[in-house]
């Protein structure tokens, strides 16, 4: 693995490290309630698109269990929705689909020690 790729792939399981603690033993509720908690997890979904787009495409080819192009296209939606974002939508992907993620993540960057 490209030394860039790396730290991009590290940034992504970085962030949705960071994501999953903020969201531990807190409530989809408390989300509607916590101005901060949205911002921060928007800006960390932000964070995984943004590096998923710098990743090479090589590295994405040889890695098809991540879904690259849901990742980039759900940080497109972020960046351009401003303050239309769906709350249930953010929290899913926060409880559901980054713990895969990161899982896959980590695996990737054991795999190339």
């Amino acid at each position: 693995m490209q030394r860039t790729d790396r730290v991009r792939i590290q940034h992504m399981l970085d962030a949705a490290r960071t994501a999953k603690m903020l969201t531990r033993n807190r409530t989809r509720a408390e989300l509607d309630k916590d101005i901060a908690l949205q911002l921060a997890l928007v800006k960390l979904v932000e964070i995984i698109g943004e590096a998923a787009t710098k990743v090479s495409p090589h590295l994405q080819e040889q890695h098809p269990e991540i879904p690259w192009q849901k990742v980039t296209g759900t940080r497109h939606r972020l960046i351009h929705a401003y303050y239309d974002i769906n709350r249930d939508i953010l929290w899913s992907t926060v409880a559901e689909d980054l713990p895969p993620l990161a899982a896959n993540l980590a695996r990737m960057l054991d795999q190339d020690r």
